[in-house]
């Protein structure tokens, strides 16, 4: 089968397609032969680690895993001897986290994994495309713990993960205001957003007003230039470590003095969020947005879009049998 293959760290240009082994599903797995597929910015992460602590996750000299992409969509082609909730023929989305292996035509995944029937109003790129950004949304608005008519900005709103936050912060009850760029004002209204502050002619640090919770899903901001926006006992969440690393240790930090709190959850699949996920997509509350698709074989373009830092959603990737849906 054809899969992206990188050997060591660096650029884009270390991705390279490859025929690898297709592989065979244990007894607890599925095969999923692979329609569509994503990057973002955690593979962008893993590629390249800016970060000591992913080295450790990924390999200090050299990657452990050398396919990444983590949202699929596909059919499934094969199942485990022990499998009994899927059957040939599913139609499934979902993730495969930390393991990786989705920039390929075939991935196995346990059968107890993050995957699920792919929703019935979506294609296989419109579901690949909300896996990862609503998972890392989800992760801190629960942290959050929202409440009917809480005030929320959302800085980033447009991207993969804002604009998830910004549909799941509405469907939870909040009260939104989202930061984007021009182009993507009246999308993010769309989304849910009640007020858009446009970045490129107003500094949201500067608006004055107060909010419940802040949450940069670009980790472009700090919370040091936002503590003033929250109200006593707001919280603060990046969707990124942070300027040296400060995120973690300001979490600790605010615990134990202050009542303005920063968050930095650990984030962790289940199969239940992609659930969830589903539900929402056919209720109609969960859309994706998908700015651009690209064929596997140009895995290294798309990439170097994602790190422009402009996306709006998602980035997707199409594997072979792209007529399906």
């Amino acid at each position: 089968m054809k899969a992206i293959v990188h050997t060591q760290y660096g650029p884009p240009e270390v991705l390279h397609l490859k025929e690898v082994t297709k592989p065979t599903p244990k007894d607890n797995e599925v095969l999923i032969k692979i329609y569509a597929t994503t990057v973002n910015r955690t593979d962008c992460g893993f590629r390249q680690p800016e970060y000591l602590i992913v080295r450790l996750i990924a390999g200090i000299f050299k990657p452990k895993r050398t396919t990444l992409g983590s949202e699929l969509a596909g059919e499934i082609e094969a199942v485990g001897n022990d499998v009994k909730t899927f059957k040939q023929g599913d139609q499934v989305f979902g993730l495969s986290c930390y393991v990786f292996g989705a920039h390929a035509e075939y991935i196995c995944v346990p059968e107890e994994g993050s995957i699920t029937i792919k929703p019935s109003n979506m294609t296989y790129e419109e579901a690949a495309a909300i896996c990862d950004g609503p998972w890392l949304a989800l992760t801190f608005l629960r942290k959050l713990d929202i409440q009917r008519g809480q005030k929320i900005l959302i800085n980033g709103a447009s991207g993969s993960i804002g604009s998830s936050a910004v549909q799941l912060a509405k469907y939870f009850g909040a009260e939104i205001t989202a930061v984007c760029n021009t182009k993507n004002v009246e999308l993010v209204k769309t989304l849910g957003a009640d007020e858009v502050i446009d970045y490129t002619k107003e500094d949201f640090t500067q608006s004055g007003k107060s909010y419940d919770f802040i949450c940069d899903a670009v980790g472009k901001s700090s919370f040091f230039r936002c503590k003033k926006l929250l109200k006593p006992n707001g919280i603060y969440v990046s969707t990124e470590l942070g300027f040296l690393v400060q995120n973690p240790f300001l979490a600790l930090w605010t615990s134990l003095f202050g009542s303005k709190k920063v968050i930095f959850p650990i984030p962790k699949d289940t199969k239940e969020d992609i659930i969830f996920f589903k539900e929402l997509a056919e209720a109609g509350k969960l859309q994706s947005v998908i700015d651009r698709r690209y064929p596997l074989e140009q895995i290294i373009e798309a990439t170097k879009y994602v790190e422009t830092g402009q996306k709006t959603g998602s980035v997707v990737i199409t594997v072979g049998h792209n007529d399906q849906t």
